[in-house]
């Protein structure tokens, strides 16, 4: 049984590493750094130990510019994409290319690796205020995004909503006040998008959204889900992965994804795109601690 690499969680490597990723690669070994203890693990990335390698990111141009994916592929691995594309929003998105890019790196990944391995994450929901006082969301522009990712094949899209973390506060600027929407509000959004999905063959799965959830109709659809399910590279690429729950992630609110080791560093590898809403370690964190 060969191993999942999750590339990344903790940074956007597609965007930003791929030169020092696939230089790691042709070494055969990856050192990553436990971002809790700080001790030091060796992987081994060869193929004949890795099965399939996921990639997160908010920009696939410089991976699909430089060929990345089929030079793996001919090394020998198997390829999985998580795709977040969410609407323009460079209040709370300052440094994410702009959508229409963005969307054609979405159909460029179809077209070359296939929607069956392909999820699109839209994540995650955030409501705001701007300069003005106005509350805004970053839902504008979902229907676009949504007509696009259907025509491209892709059955599933990941969301949720924006966690309220103290770090989040101090980032933002002073204009903008992130707001928590009520859990009723929270359903209807998921009810408005289940019905957009309806006629496009889009599955709307929820990424650690246990509470959620729960409020929702018995009729609705909409279910947890796995970023990394090895269930679905295993339907997707044959062979044998582990199915086993991952405890490294956030089981007790509804993580459901399946064993992976992440290859990412929050310190040597800071995301460059500085989301004001990000869990992570954002370079304009980074830079301040410096």
């Amino acid at each position: 049984m060969r191993q999942v690499l999750s590339v990344s969680r903790r940074t956007d490597i597609p965007a930003f590493y791929m030169p020092w990723f696939m230089d790691r690669v042709r070494r055969g070994s990856i050192e990553v750094i436990n971002p809790f203890n700080r001790k030091v693990k060796t992987v081994t990335v060869s193929s004949d130990q890795v099965h399939t390698m996921v990639f997160w990111s908010k920009d696939f141009g410089p991976f699909l510019e430089g060929c990345c994916g089929e030079r793996l592929q001919d090394m020998g691995y198997h390829l999985f994409f998580n795709f977040t594309v969410n609407a323009d929003a460079s209040v709370v998105e300052p440094q994410v290319p702009e959508l229409s890019r963005r969307l054609n790196q979405m159909r460029e990944i179809c077209l070359r690796f296939g929607a069956d391995s392909v999820q699109w994450r839209f994540d995650p929901i955030c409501h705001f205020t701007d300069k003005t006082g106005a509350i805004k969301t970053n839902l504008r522009d979902f229907d676009a995004i949504a007509v696009v990712a259907g025509d491209c094949g892709i059955d599933t899209c990941i969301t949720s909503f924006m966690d309220h973390y103290r770090k989040i506060e101090r980032r933002a600027p002073s204009a903008v006040r992130f707001i928590e929407p009520s859990e009723s509000e929270k359903v209807a959004i998921l009810l408005g998008i289940e019905q957009t999905f309806n006629p496009l063959g889009i599955e709307l799965v929820l990424c650690c959204e246990k509470a959620v959830l729960k409020g929702l109709p018995a009729e609705s659809t909409i279910r947890g889900s796995a970023c990394i399910s090895g269930k679905r590279i295993m339907a997707v690429h044959g062979g044998r992965v582990s199915t086993r729950q991952d405890t490294g992630q956030r089981k007790s609110s509804g993580c459901g994804c399946t064993q992976s080791i992440d290859v990412g560093s929050y310190d040597l590898h800071p995301c460059h795109h500085n989301c004001l809403y990000c869990y992570a370690n954002p370079a304009c964190d980074h830079r301040r601690r410096q």
